[in-house]
């Protein structure tokens, strides 16, 4: 059974993450939320269900100005070939959300630990706080970058923090 937004919140108060919700009409892209920002002040993020040749998953955690090369980021990530989106069916069965909705919240549904590394941008996590679809794209939460991370040690990963704009190697 996957994790709810009221399960999110009830996570998230239970580790002492202060945590703020707006809701607003679905967005599907960051160019669809683009007059969000305004409103709402703090690090906007795109976030990534990558997949490589070998089938390794990866969710790659940016803010949503980031151009993200994933042929010059699977190499510094340790992909094994190119990285290629992954398929609906299985970012749903993994992490429990659609198309849309991909966001590290949804880490509470990786109960199995399918996704083998959480990469954050640096460029990202300088902003206080940082917004994120609580499981559906209808609605933004915003949590601190500490609280983030203790969110997503607390769902069994361990996040990486890398410079998006310019991959290692």
């Amino acid at each position: 059974m996957q994790a709810t937004r009221d399960d999110l919140y009830a996570r998230l108060d239970a580790l002492g993450i202060g945590h703020r919700t707006v809701d607003h009409p679905p967005v599907f892209t960051v160019e669809e939320g683009e007059h969000l920002k305004r409103d709402l002040a703090g690090g906007h993020s795109k976030n990534l269900f990558v997949k490589d040749k070998k089938g390794t998953l990866f969710l790659i955690v940016a803010l949503g100005e980031t151009r993200i090369d994933l042929k010059a980021l699977g190499p510094a990530i340790g992909a094994q070939g190119r990285l290629s989106f992954g398929r609906p069916e299985l970012m749903e069965a993994v992490l429990g959300v659609t198309p849309g909705s991909v966001t590290p919240f949804a880490l509470i549904n990786d109960r199995d630990r399918r996704i083998s590394r959480v990469i954050l941008g640096q460029e990202m996590m300088v902003f206080n706080p940082v917004w994120f679809h609580p499981l559906e794209n209808n609605a933004s939460t915003a949590v601190s970058p500490e609280g983030l991370l203790r969110f997503i040690a607390d769902c069994g990963h361990e996040a990486e923090t890398v410079s998006l704009e310019k991959p290692l190697g």
